[in-house]
């Protein structure tokens, strides 16, 4: 096993507490050497960085706290890190939608390449990782002088919190702002439909819909007789005819209701990764070769402009 020196976890926080995910990649982090350290970086973020202190096997908290990094806007968080990366073997962070916009950009910066989404840490050096849609297992063994990792949290259970500080917190310098990106507000998405991610039934379409309208005309009626959430392919909400946030997959929301329909989706293996744990899948499309017939419980080869119709009305 390499020798370790110090590893930095970046914690994922609201600024008043840290987030569930931050304590499962700490458990992947003290699998890699003993001396782990806790980065909070954030605005009014003293009561996170406190609740970092209680968590079992850290051993330092470091706290920068500005007004630019409340948002943790990803060019302003990779300067932050790369501040005190010289001081780590390690940087790790969550394989969040966060945790991967900042990752690449501290690993370039450091001209170092990144090992994406470790399931398991087999020394210090070394890690697997999903490849080809999870259906297969790579082991990577990292030699660059820094480490740059992202763990999915999933696979890790989540490090304890004490009732009482483990380690102390020292407040770091603030590294500069990028004046390249600012805040400018969110939102969140008002959808009456329930979330992919916890719906029981899913109505899903793919690039062979044609367009955004049909996409609507089409799925909208049997997702209301359902009471199902809508989802979509990668090819459709890369053709516009989605919003990236319903799309199921690899690169998308990883789903499992208890019945998914997919309309006119071809079956990419990236897709099918997202759905395969579904309970019942029902596959239209009129190829008779398309591949998520492969994973599908009840296949009906047809052309879906008049079978979702038809089954609107047979509903």
């Amino acid at each position: 096993m390499t020798a370790l020196a110090n590893i930095l976890v970046v914690a994922e926080h609201d600024n008043a507490s840290i987030k569930a995910a931050t304590l499962n990649t700490i458990t992947a982090a003290l699998q890699c050497g003993d001396d782990v350290h806790v980065l909070v970086a954030g605005h009014n973020a003293g009561a996170a960085a406190q609740q970092a202190t209680r968590i079992v096997g850290i051993s330092k908290v470091l706290h920068a706290d500005a007004e630019h990094l409340a948002h943790a806007l990803a060019e302003n968080l990779a300067a932050q890190v790369l501040a005190i990366a010289a001081n780590y073997s390690h940087i790790v962070f969550c394989a969040t939608a966060s945790g991967k916009n900042v990752a690449p950009r501290v690993a370039a910066k450091l001209g170092v390449g990144q090992v994406s989404d470790v399931t398991r840490v087999v020394s210090a050096d070394t890690f697997e990782r999903p490849i080809y849609a999870g259906n297969a297992i790579a082991t990577v063994q990292a030699q660059d002088a820094t480490r740059v990792l992202t763990v999915r949290s999933t696979v890790f259970d989540a490090a304890a919190l004490a009732d009482i500080a483990q380690a102390a917190i020292e407040v770091i310098a603030v590294a500069d702002p990028k004046g390249t990106v600012a805040y400018v507000g969110s939102e969140l998405a008002q959808n009456d439909r329930p979330q992919l991610t916890a719906a029981k039934i899913i109505v899903s379409g793919g690039r062979a819909l044609g367009s955004a309208e049909k996409f609507n005309d089409v799925l909208t009626p049997l997702a209301d007789k359902l009471g199902a959430a809508i989802g979509a392919s990668r090819a459709a909400v890369d053709a516009g005819y989605a919003a990236n946030d319903l799309q199921v997959g690899q690169t998308g929301k990883i789903v499992a209701p208890q019945l998914y329909i997919a309309a006119g989706i071809s079956g990419a293996i990236q897709h099918l990764a997202g759905m395969k744990d579904s309970k019942v899948i029902v596959a239209i499309n009129k190829d008779p070769e398309a591949p998520i017939f492969s994973v599908a419980d009840y296949g009906l080869e047809a052309d879906l402009f008049v079978a979702v119709p038809e089954l609107v009305a047979a509903i």
